[in-house]
């Protein structure tokens, strides 16, 4: 089996899991045609732990340009010759038919763009980390299952709203019509709005259980509730949903989203943290100038329906963000 398949690793300050991850992506059963690590002027061994693995092609940025213009910059550099991009964040470690499988997916399901994996809690294998995403009408996002015990969930290949790009997979010429990732957002949300992007431009995502990676979660950046994770989580959530709800969509559930954006500063001051989510929410309103040209864009290039974008929606009662 053959791969082109370019895989990209985006890293700051990651020496603690970065060898770990390139040692399982060297162990793959099907090789990627090239693995890029992108560093984001890290301060610590990262650099010199990527040196150790000749065939990985570096990137060693003089500045933290974060996830999501980092990615852009190894899709640029990637070779001509790959057709798919594999993003791999350095707390994830892969199974050794990770990309095996993911192929094999993508070979039963040609109609698909991207192909979302089963990621699993690296210290707790146990327990699932998630198991596809999922975006909610409110404009909330969860990991599916995330948490849950990983009998629960069953093993079966199903669409997802859009794959966690802890582990993914895009077709890259899909990713390229779209724009790549928004770099704006910096870090946290740029994968649900690409995802959300890819899904308007009438691509879908398939998510693939047989496709295993070991997750540990918020690894470089201080964890889910670090007040780096709040603020961009906090502040991009809003930017996602303006730009990309579509039509009618949008107007109908605005109302939602602005009473979720009001429960999220409430939780987020209990928690001791209401001051940088009052700042990311502003800052999210202060930007909205840039995101509503964006949104004329994106909007104007739609080829999914309402009804499909509709349908593929989580419409739960009561989401709970974790």
């Amino acid at each position: 089996m053959s791969s082109s398949v370019t895989v990209v690793v985006v890293n700051r300050n990651g020496d603690a899991f970065l060898e770990r991850c390139l040692s399982a992506l060297m162990a793959q059963t099907v090789a990627p045609h090239e693995i890029i690590v992108v560093d984001n002027a890290s301060s610590d061994k990262s650099i010199g732990i990527a040196g150790r693995f000749p065939s990985v092609k570096l990137l060693a940025l003089d500045e933290n340009v974060g996830f999501a213009r980092g990615n852009n910059l190894a899709i640029e550099a990637a070779s001509a010759g790959s057709e798919w991009i594999a993003l791999v964040n350095p707390d994830a470690f892969l199974a050794p038919t990770w990309l095996e499988e993911l192929l094999q997916a993508v070979r039963r399901n040609p109609r698909y763009g991207m192909f979302a994996s089963k990621l699993i809690n690296a210290v707790d294998r146990g327990v699932l980390d998630g198991a596809g995403d999922a975006y909610h009408m409110s404009g909330l996002v969860w990991r599916t299952g995330h948490g849950r015990p990983a009998t629960e969930v069953a093993d079966v290949e199903r669409e997802v709203f859009y794959p966690c790009a802890a582990a993914a997979l895009y077709r890259r010429s899909t990713l390229a019509a779209v724009g790549g990732f928004d770099e704006a957002y910096f870090c946290y949300h740029e994968d649900v709005d690409v995802g959300f992007r890819l899904r308007l431009a009438g691509h879908r995502c398939l998510y693939v259980p047989s496709a295993e990676a070991y997750h540990v979660g918020g690894g470089t950046t201080g964890g889910r509730r670090s007040d780096f994770t709040v603020y961009h989580g906090h502040r991009n959530l809003v930017w996602s949903f303006v730009k990309n709800m579509p039509g009618a969509l949008f107007w109908l559930l605005l109302p939602l989203h602005l009473a979720v954006n009001v429960v999220e500063v409430a939780v987020a001051t209990f928690r001791g943290q209401g001051r940088i989510s009052l700042k990311a929410k502003k800052d999210a309103v202060l930007g909205l100038t840039r995101i509503w040209g964006y949104r004329r864009e994106v909007q104007a290039a739609r080829v999914a329906s309402l009804a499909q974008i509709w349908k593929a929606l989580n419409k739960q009662p009561f989401p709970i963000r974790r």
